[in-house]
């Protein structure tokens, strides 16, 4: 299997906005309809995006590479090799080993197997719905409130707990009707043919979602749901010392969940603003400051703005060249745990006079040979 994201071009950490965005690209680029387009290369694109794009799927592609089955399964699954059930004829499928499909060719393997793992007492887990959906935001922060540490409120629109019923969807207090699809049972039992025989595959009841019953009253609110789309707002610390780009996970302030199912989880992507005077490389600022050049001659202290709006005085050393780097120590960034702070470093920006009086041109002609080693 190649390489997904050498496939789309785009590295580990990319995130889902640049992984669709590569997708297009390619996609358009190799489109087979399309004039130069490739079709083989065309398929790998999209096989690449449907892993990449999914968050459990890609989950699974990272841990274990070229083992995964593409599907969201793990490497080997139960122990058998399924390398023989593709599902198409010829080398290595189904029918080449002798296998009966009973009719069956047209059906979903996966389906399949499920019963057969059933069949022979392997309980696979059913849900009647899933939680709700995760979600990425991006956060643009200033270079001072990284600094100071910040508490940010925000807001933004998904799925919310409908407060009508609670995020129930229904009413418990006006009852319910047993559900005559299911018989009360809350699944139903289906007998499946297939390569490996008959087999009695049971499924969630899709009319009361396994719960076996239908409310006698619906929330008019919510539709059933038991959430709505509005807007959430939460309130989050920004801890000092935090990264351009870094992420930060809120469990639970993602999708609420359907009918009472648990909410998803919001990762925050941390944006820092570009400072008008300051730029970071690291744990270290670095500031650009003008001095007079006698200044620098004369070996004096000059002072510059720190970004906690302190004044730090730095001394010029003998033998200053022009270029070096001066630095101040624990006045750059905070250190994420609270360990220390980085430096901040000062790159001298030299300011000649435009104009020399006659008396110092004199002067500095008479002083010539002593700026000499």
């Amino acid at each position: 299997m190649d390489d997904f994201y050498k496939i789309l071009g785009v590295s580990k950490d990319a995130t889902d906005a640049d992984i669709k965005s590569a997708y297009r690209k390619l996609a358009h680029k190799y489109h087979p309809d399309k004039s130069g387009g490739d079709e083989k290369m065309f398929k790998k694109i999209n096989e690449a995006y449907q892993v990449l794009s999914n968050r459990d799927k890609r989950s699974q592609y990272d841990r274990f590479g070229k083992a995964f089955d593409g599907t969201g399964g793990a490497p080997g699954g139960a122990g058998f090799d399924w390398s023989g059930f593709s599902g198409k004829a010829g080398p290595g499928s189904a029918w080449e080993f002798g296998f009966d499909m009973g009719g069956m060719e047209g059906e979903n393997l996966g389906d399949v197997f499920d019963a057969f793992f059933e069949g022979i007492g392997v309980k696979r887990k059913r849900r009647a719905y899933e939680r709700g959906s995760d979600l990425e935001l991006i956060h643009e922060v200033t270079l001072e409130e990284v600094f100071h540490g910040a508490t940010k409120k925000i807001k933004f629109k998904t799925f919310i707990t409908c407060g009508t019923c609670s995020g129930l969807g229904h009413f418990p207090k006006d009852g319910f009707t047993e559900c005559t699809a299911c018989d009360g049972r809350g699944e139903i039992q289906e007998s499946r043919r297939s390569f490996f025989g008959n087999f009695a595959q049971v499924k969630t009841c899709v009319k009361c979602l396994g719960l076996g019953k239908i409310p006698n009253k619906i929330c008019a609110k919510c539709s059933g749901m038991g959430r709505m789309n509005s807007d959430r707002e939460i309130e989050i610390a920004i801890a000092p010392g935090v990264s351009d780009g870094q992420l930060i996970k809120v469990p639970g302030a993602g999708e609420s969940g359907p009918r009472g199912a648990a909410a998803g989880d919001l990762y925050l992507r941390i944006r820092v603003k570009q400072h008008t005077l300051f730029r970071r490389e690291g744990d270290d600022l670095i500031v650009r400051h003008e001095e007079q050049l006698a200044d620098l001659l004369l070996h004096r202290k000059i002072s510059v703005k720190t970004i906690s709006g302190n004044v730090a005085s730095v001394e010029i050393p003998s033998g200053y060249r022009f270029g070096d780097r001066l630095t101040v120590s624990g006045e750059g960034m905070p250190r994420l745990g609270g360990i220390g702070k980085g430096k901040l470093v000062v790159e001298l920006d030299v300011k000649a006079p435009k104009k020399i009086s006659d008396r110092a041109k004199k002067l500095l002609e008479e002083l010539k040979d002593e700026f000499k080693d």
